[in-house]
């Protein structure tokens, strides 16, 4: 799995929840594995972290064949009272950009760089 980061240790910025979320935005049919494999999480937890966005409304999915379809609700709201009123869709385009910009080829923007 070449661009995979390693995993990491001390705190993060984003939930494993909104992680699994952003892998199923990306590809809806993802196995259960490949979501664990790319959010560097147990099959185990990316299964009990899939029950829970599915009992709260945020994901349903469909099985066809030995294949599961996830749909995601972009209107629902986000759970924190920080975020009320936030969608799940604006979360999940922020994390879509963001995974656009990593893939792109990196340029350098002197906005970046700070002048002493």
């Amino acid at each position: 799995m070449d661009g995979v980061p390693e995993s990491h240790t001390g705190w993060t910025f984003l939930t494993n929840h909104a992680r699994v979320l952003a892998a199923i935005a990306d590809n809806h049919n993802a196995r259960i594995r490949d979501i664990a494999a790319h959010c560097r999480l147990t099959e185990r937890a990316v299964q009990k972290i899939i029950a829970d966005l599915e009992e709260d409304g945020y994901l349903s999915h469909t099985r066809e064949g030995r294949t599961n379809t996830y749909r995601i609700d972009p209107s629902k709201v986000l759970r924190h009272p920080a975020e009320s009123g936030l969608a799940v869709a604006s979360l999940l385009s922020l994390l879509a950009r963001d995974e656009a910009d990593r893939t792109a080829t990196p340029e350098v923007d002197s906005r970046h760089h700070a002048t002493a």
